[in-house]
């Protein structure tokens, strides 16, 4: 499918992209209230979520920003800046893991798409496991 909008007009919509508060990360600040997960600490890594006590962190990953093998599609205007954006987010994504793996964290990354139904059975879980 080709692009409707001007390249104008789609960098406005572009631009419009919230990367905190976003309505994926509402829903999950609702379900997690009272659980001991922290909204978007300061910490090394910049997990969206995390448990100090349990040593949790929590990433919520959007299907589109890093590669969803189940729901990403490249786009088909300006591939070469998406495809190193895409990799650099995905490098990123990898160093934030060693980080906070190396100060004892579990790691829990979710797709946003993953919302309705498998959050509750990955965090319960990975709290079996400890």
């Amino acid at each position: 499918m080709t692009d409707t909008l001007t390249k104008r007009q789609r960098s406005f919509c572009m631009s419009r992209i919230k990367s905190k508060n976003t309505s994926h990360e509402e829903l999950l600040k609702k379900y997690l209230r009272g659980s001991g997960f922290k909204f978007q600490p300061r910490i090394k890594g910049s997990p969206d979520f995390i448990n100090q006590k349990e040593k949790i962190a929590l990433f919520l990953d959007g299907c589109f920003w890093h590669s969803c093998p189940k729901c990403y599609k490249a786009p088909k205007s300006n591939k070469k800046y998406w495809r190193d954006k895409i990799r650099f987010n995905i490098a990123r994504d990898k160093e934030n893991n060693l980080a906070l793996k190396e100060k004892g964290y579990k790691i829990i990354r979710v797709w946003s798409h993953e919302l309705k139904n498998e959050i509750p059975n990955k965090i319960k879980k990975l709290r079996k496991t400890k």
